[in-house]
């Protein structure tokens, strides 16, 4: 019998091939389940958004999006045709008995839960311009690791990037003098001329950081945050709420047809920085924001934190 390789290239003792087999099958029904069925507090903003929405036309976008989802679940089929590129976001314990397997069990489990779910083929080699047809390839599905010593656990946010809700994103560096005043302009400047693509209403993910992929990195991780979380920081926060308000002030409104609210939130995260630099980014979600949040303990028993009452 040959036992399937590591992410080493060595084989597998057979506890842990049916282990990783067993991995395997629950990421592949979790990123499924992701492309169906949005996060309980993305569905909490929404309904709050629609519930205090006054515009006729924008009453109608809220509608049809509730029936979409009402729909996608009744029929078990994905909430939005572009499911997107998947993109893992890890937080394992350097004790997690499957680590150094994980790679090749989140690109399994991604060609799973293609042909299962089904996911549409989003995957495509740049410069050869083919589509893979499996929703993996090169460095894709994108993992970020974070590994945490003393810990034998693994949290995994499952995140399917639409063409749509990719387009704003953009990072720059700032000149310092720019200060804080130069970085929400660039997320209005960013929001303003290519947020709508994107499916209002939006969740805005913005960071602040050296440079170019560092601020663009904590963009991205800022919109895997829990919507109505604060930064800890008060100054931060305070910006996270002027931001909310004045791109809600813009009247972009659900799917770019003006209305009371044009974003969901706005989340910021930020490292030090140098004094010479401002590093801003700006990651976008668009209203299906189908993301996930899976826990696994070191026997593969799991908690499924994003969804309330998720049954995979």
């Amino acid at each position: 019998m040959n036992m399937p390789a590591s992410a080493s290239g060595t084989a597998l003792a057979p506890d842990k091939e049916q282990a990783a087999r067993q991995l395997t099958d629950i990421m592949a029904k979790f990123t499924g389940y992701v492309g169906k069925r949005l996060p309980q507090d993305v569905l909490d903003k929404l309904a709050e958004l629609r519930a205090r929405e006054t515009k006729p036309l924008a009453k109608v976008v809220y509608d049809s999006m509730f029936d979409n989802l009402e729909k996608a679940d009744r029929l078990d089929r994905p909430c939005c045709q572009d499911t997107g590129a998947l993109q893992y976001f890890v937080r394992a314990g350097a004790g997690f008995p499957l680590l150094g397997e994980l790679k090749a069990i989140l690109g399994d489990a991604v060609r799973q839960a293609t042909k299962d779910a089904p996911l549409r083929h989003n995957a495509v080699e740049t410069f050869v311009e083919k589509n893979t047809g499996t929703n993996t390839g090169t460095n894709i599905p994108w993992i970020d690791w974070e590994i945490v010593p003393d810990d034998d656990t693994c949290t995994i946010e499952v995140y399917m990037a639409g063409g749509g809700c990719s387009l704003p994103g953009a990072a720059k560096v700032l000149m310092p003098a720019a200060g804080y005043e130069g970085v929400v302009q660039f997320v209005f400047d960013v929001i303003t001329s290519y947020g709508v693509n994107a499916c209002p209403p939006l969740l805005v993910g913005v960071g602040v950081s050296t440079s170019v992929e560092t601020a663009a990195t904590l963009s991205k991780r800022a919109i895997l945050r829990p919507i109505g979380s604060h930064h800890p920081d008060p100054q931060a926060a305070k910006m996270e709420a002027l931001l909310e308000k004045g791109l809600n002030d813009v009247g972009i409104g659900p799917q770019g047809m003006s209305g009371s609210s044009s974003v969901m939130g706005v989340h910021i995260e930020a490292s030090a920085r140098h004094p010479s630099t401002i590093g801003v980014g700006v990651s976008v979600g668009c209203w299906a924001h189908r993301r996930g949040t899976i826990r696994i303990q070191p026997d593969l028993a799991y908690e499924i934190l994003s969804h309330r009452g998720a049954v995979l």
